[in-house]
């Protein structure tokens, strides 16, 4: 299956040192080789990159891996088809505006289409690619449309009625974004974790790579990292347990509805 990594920050913050670690994941140090793309919130705008190309390998993805974009809240995803072609509509992050907002949405797992047609069928918004994913986001966004502006309260109550209409074996973790919020969504796999002052090194787990980040950070800094499997080795990661979701702000925890989470020392 594919893999997830989102960032929110209370200040612009680049994603190259996880990105470096996590696109190695596509197609070197895991087999995710179908597509990659990144989104980054650019203060109003979004800026979507997406390639069919092995992350591992893309020159697209090492422009990435080398260039700081500062975003304040980013998502990313390494593909390995399930559903659909290895084709550009197929490569996640989704995003569709909603209102003056515009949504982005990155999916990890396997929902069996004709439960996904009958659980959650669509209405105003279609998906342009083949994937499970996208009729999952478009589900989304046909609730959120409901909504005049939707508050994470609201947003948290669709997305818990969606875990419900997906009972297993259905695999639904999930990140999805709206340039303020970042939700998460656990149903196998995710974990996160907050750098804050005192600022301390971090190590790769799958590139040789260690960062300082007392040296390239402000003691006011919040950043959160949450993917599928810990990034690094040295800093202590909290696994979600099935069911969990999390709401991030501005680098913090808003809101959540968990069972007891696990922290971890990778």
């Amino acid at each position: 299956m594919c893999e997830l990594l989102g960032m929110s920050a209370n200040t612009p913050t680049d994603l190259c040192f996880s990105f470096r670690g996590f696109s190695a994941r596509g197609g070197r140090t895991g087999e995710h080789r179908d597509g990659w793309g990144c989104a980054f919130y650019l203060g109003d705008r979004l800026l979507r990159v997406i390639d069919p190309e092995p992350a591992a390998e893309s020159p697209l993805a090492d422009v990435l891996r080398r260039v700081p974009i500062r975003s304040k809240l980013a998502l990313s995803h390494i593909r390995k088809a399930t559903q659909g072609s290895v084709d550009p509509r197929n490569c996640h992050p989704f995003s569709q505006k909603l209102g003056d907002r515009e949504w982005v949405f990155a999916h990890n797992g396997h929902i069996e289409f004709e439960l996904l047609r009958d659980r959650c069928p669509l209405k105003y918004y279609l998906p342009q690619g083949e994937t499970d994913s996208e009729h999952l986001f478009c589900w989304i966004l046909d609730r959120l449309a409901a909504l005049v502006q939707p508050e994470p309260e609201q947003v948290l109550a669709i997305l818990r009625d969606l875990s419900d209409r997906l009972p297993s074996p259905s695999i639904v973790n999930f990140l999805l974004g709206d340039g303020r919020y970042l939700y998460a969504h656990c149903s196998t796999s995710l974990a996160w974790v907050t750098r804050r002052y005192p600022f301390t090194k971090a190590s790769l787990i799958d590139e040789d790579h260690t960062i300082d980040f007392a040296g390239c950070t402000h003691p006011s800094d919040v950043v959160s990292i949450i993917a599928t499997r810990p990034l690094t080795q040295d800093e202590v990661w909290t696994v979600l347990n099935p069911g969990d979701l999390l709401v991030l702000a501005e680098g913090e925890l808003v809101a959540q509805t968990a069972t007891t989470p696990i922290a971890i020392a990778s």
